[in-house]
C-alpha cells in the first residue's frame, strides 16, 4: 500500500498501538472465537463460521459473529481473542475506505493481504504473551484475476493461500479430515458445488465439529441459532439468512429415523 493512502500508518503516526501485551489475572482464562471455514464452491467462496466463543471450559456467548464484511468484496473470519481481532477488522474497514476516498481507486486485493499480515505481524507481543492471539481466513474477490481466493493466517502473520479450502479454531481438525476426504472422494469436488450444496455442506461440517469439540456451537434449533454463512462473488458479499439454513438444516442435515 502506498503511504498516501495507508490509514494504519496514520493512526500509528497518531500515536495508535494494535495488540499491547496484558497481564492475564492467574487462571483467568481469555475468551476465544472458534470455528471458521471456507472452501471454493462453483460461483465463488463460502465462508462459515459457529456462534460460540468460549472461556475455557466456559461458553461465554452463544451469538457471536465470527465472520464479517470488511468491504462489498471482502470478508475475515475469525478465531482466537475476538477483542483483538474486532479491533483489526475495524481497521481495515477503515482502512480500505481510506485508500479507496484518497486514491480514487480500490485498494487490490494483493494490497489487502498486506494489510492483513500487517496488522498481525503488529500484533505478535500481544500474541505470543497469549492476550491476543488471532488466526483469521481471509476471503475475497480479487477482480484482476477475476477470481475468488481464500487465505489464512497463523497468529504470527505467516500468509498461506487455500487453494480449495481453509479452516481455523478448535474444531478445524475435524472440518479439515472431512473436507480431504469429501474433496478427494466426494461425487464432485467442492469446486463444483451449487450454491445450495455448499451450504448445506457447510452446516453439516460444523454439525460435525461441534459433535467431537465442546467449543463449537453447532446448530440450537430451540433458539433458532444457525451457523453464519456467507458467499462471496463477482457481485459482492451475501449473506445467507436463517430463513434459508432452517429449511436446509431440517432437510438435509438432521438424521430422521
Amino acid at each position: 500500500m502506498g503511504m498516501q493512502g495507508d490509514f494504519y500508518q496514520l493512526l500509528k503516526e497518531q500515536g495508535y498501538t494494535l495488540g499491547s501485551p496484558a497481564q492475564v489475572g492467574t487462571g483467568q482464562e481469555l475468551t476465544t472465537a472458534t470455528t471458521i471455514l471456507a472452501f471454493k464452491y462453483r460461483d465463488g467462496v463460502l465462508v462459515a463460521g459457529d456462534r460460540r466463543a468460549t472461556a475455557g471450559n466456559m461458553v461465554m456467548y452463544d451469538r457471536t459473529d465470527k465472520v464479517l464484511e470488511i468491504d462489498r468484496h471482502s470478508v475475515m473470519a475469525i478465531a482466537g481473542v475476538p477483542a483483538t481481532a474486532y479491533e483489526m477488522v475495524r481497521v481495515l474497514e477503515h482502512s480500505f475506505k481510506y485508500y479507496r476516498r484518497t486514491q480514487l481507486q480500490e485498494l487490490s486485493f494483493e494490497g489487502k493481504l498486506r494489510a492483513v499480515s500487517k496488522l498481525l505481524k503488529e500484533n505478535v507481543a500481544a500474541a505470543l504473551a497469549g492476550t491476543g492471539a488471532v488466526a483469521p481466513i481471509f476471503a475475497g474477490y480479487d477482480a484482476e484475476q477475476d477470481a475468488a481466493k481464500i487465505y489464512f493466517y497463523d497468529i504470527l502473520g505467516a500468509e498461506f493461500e487455500g487453494v480449495e479450502y481453509a479452516v481455523s479454531g478448535s474444531g478445524s481438525p475435524t472440518i479439515r479430515g472431512i473436507l480431504h476426504y469429501v474433496n478427494t472422494w466426494g461425487e464432485q469436488p467442492l469446486a463444483g458445488l451449487s450454491e445450495e450444496q455448499a451450504t448445506v455442506q457447510a452446516l453439516r461440517l460444523l454439525t460435525s465439529a461441534a459433535e467431537f469439540d465442546s467449543a463449537t456451537g453447532g446448530v440450537n434449533r430451540e433458539a433458532s441459532l444457525y451457523p453464519v454463512v456467507k458467499l462471496i462473488t463477482q457481485a459482492g458479499v451475501q449473506t445467507v439468512p436463517d430463513e434459508q439454513l432452517k429449511p436446509l438444516f431440517e432437510s438435509q442435515v438432521i438424521r430422521h429415523v
